[in-house]
């Protein structure tokens, strides 16, 4: 009997320019964990609508996501890229889910309290963000959900959500998913020494060159110690930030300049621009001619998007049945 593939499910919200914390937070493994499974990776169109509301701003976004990911590796004959909003079938099962999911459960969500308390206004749709992200991983049958450290939660709310459909209707529909931390576990710190995010305004893009990238380095925050004075490295955001992008050698040298005194954070930063443009320069370059050639990149959307919901149809198709509805019309799906 051959052995089942193992489903590889993970999404991204395009709500700004990706960032080197993206990057080290979840791309990275996403990109290595194509070439160990089936995996499925969208672009969270749905989820951004809670904080991106203008059409023009939401496509390009969009279309950067995809160049980012395509940019940095990406293979779409071994992985599927996809806009979550090709497969309206996740709409319907967010629906059929949150018919069976507790108000208490949605509500003692970390994600929801924290973009509250961060000023974030409490519409239904933030609110309802982890229905829909339960919807997502549970509509393709996923085993596995690559995520960092705040999102485990979710995973815990999907598995909860899963088993409440299936008390409720005597039925087995879907997969029991399971989260998958990065191996390196790396939190990745901003510019202000706090997790780099968006919402925090620390972050330095990927593709980011020239004049903007220098400016974004050169304005790490760090403390008043001088250049003759010794440093502790694993106090100094510049060098936290370096051994993501460095070799483990030439991390150490710094470490050890740092320690020995006579070296500036200045000197640091310098040193820490070259490695970022070292580290993503082939993506960059990648990046560039694919950006020459969108009608290729929509191709691969709209390729993936419709092999995304063939496989989300038929596990809508059993949700609605297990409910005792219809299966829904097959002339609306995809061949």
């Amino acid at each position: 009997m051959p052995t089942q593939t193992t489903r590889i499910l993970s999404g991204i919200q395009p709500s700004g320019k990706l960032h080197i914390g993206n990057y080290f937070g979840a791309i990275q493994q996403h990109i290595s964990l194509q070439d160990q499974g089936d995996a499925f990776y969208f672009i969270a169109d749905y989820h951004a609508l809670t904080t991106v509301q203008d059409r023009e701003t939401l496509a390009r976004l969009v279309s950067d996501v995809a160049l980012d990911y395509l940019g940095l590796g990406l293979d779409p004959e071994k992985a599927l890229l996809f806009r979550q909003s090709d497969v309206p079938e996740v709409c319907e099962l967010t629906w059929l889910l949150s018919t069976v999911t507790g108000m208490g459960l949605l509500e003692r969500a970390h994600s929801y309290k924290d973009k509250i308390a961060r000023g974030l206004r409490p519409r239904a749709g933030l609110f309802f963000y982890p229905v829909l992200m339960a919807a997502d991983i549970l509509a393709y049958h996923s085993d596995v959900v690559p995520v960092g450290k705040d999102q485990v939660q979710h995973i815990e709310m999907t598995q909860d959500m899963a088993e409440a459909f299936h008390a409720a209707y005597g039925c087995e529909v879907f997969h029991r998913p399971e989260g998958k931390l990065s191996a390196s576990g790396a939190v990745v710190p901003g510019t202000d020494g706090q997790k780099m995010s968006k919402s925090y305004g620390n972050t330095i893009e990927i593709f980011a060159t020239g004049k903007p990238l220098k400016k974004t380095v050169m304005s790490i925050v760090t403390d008043s110690l001088g250049v003759d004075d010794i440093k502790d490295p694993e106090s100094c955001n510049v060098w936290k930030l370096y051994r993501l992008v460095a070799s483990p050698e030439e991390t150490e040298a710094m470490a050890q300049r740092l320690r020995s005194g006579g070296y500036g954070y200045g000197d640091a930063k310098k040193e820490l621009l070259a490695a970022i443009d070292a580290a993503f320069g082939e993506a960059r370059e990648r990046r560039a001619q694919l950006q020459q050639d969108m009608d290729y990149v929509e191709d691969v959307l709209v390729t993936a998007g419709a092999r995304a919901r063939a496989v989300a149809s038929q596990v809508v198709g059993a949700a609605r049945e297990a409910v005792g509805m219809a299966s829904g019309s097959q002339a609306s799906r995809p061949s």
